[in-house]
């Protein structure tokens, strides 16, 4: 039996409709350990036009530094208050927003740790695979030896996966845009 080829397909234009839950951009509701951060930031096209409908979603260590996941079995605290994981779509003019905390270092691949970071994927229409990059934390010291970091050769290119703070009294709040091409865009990974 000869199967008939159908044209390949992107993802979407469902994410908003079924995959975001109320409080889903929240990951420190429960009272999570740790210093509280604001993330905030647009999804931008290669014209620089807001990206309205796209799935933003973030996975991220507590602020010991261990992952909310059965594979993670090293001698840390967890929280059972933050499950490291949100979703949050973007509004009209692309914005998006979580609430989370700042998560600890986790070992790289060798015996050196990686920096803070929160690992960020997008979903949106037209991409035929999700996107994923890499948000790091401003004047953070560990991200002169970050491993993942210094596999991007352009330091300019560097500069967009780290966020930008902005005001905030106690709480950390933080910019991070995310442009899917272009001159200006996001480092993306290859995973």
């Amino acid at each position: 039996m000869k199967l008939k080829q159908t044209p390949s397909q992107t993802v979407g234009p469902f994410f908003s409709k079924a995959l975001l839950h109320e409080g889903g951009n929240d990951l420190a509701a429960r009272g999570a350990a740790g210093q509280p951060v604001v993330i905030t930031g647009r999804v931008l096209d290669g014209d620089g036009a807001p990206v309205s409908d796209a799935l933003v979603e973030i996975w991220q260590a507590n602020a010991a530094g261990r992952y909310d996941h059965p594979d993670d079995t090293r001698d840390l605290p967890t929280d059972p208050h933050f499950s490291g994981f949100g979703r949050a779509g973007t509004d009209a003019q692309g914005n998006f927003r979580f609430r989370t905390i700042k998560p600890g270092p986790v070992p790289g691949t060798d015996s050196s740790l990686q920096a803070p970071h929160i690992v960020v994927s997008v979903f949106a229409r037209g991409l035929l695979k999700r996107l994923v990059t890499r948000l790091y934390f401003p004047d953070e010291p560990l991200n002169a030896h970050d491993p993942v970091l210094a596999s991007v050769p352009d330091a300019t290119r560097r500069t967009t996966l780290i966020a930008r703070s902005t005001d905030g009294a106690s709480t950390l709040v933080l910019r991070f845009d995310i442009v899917l091409q272009g001159d200006n865009e996001t480092v993306f990974f290859d995973i």
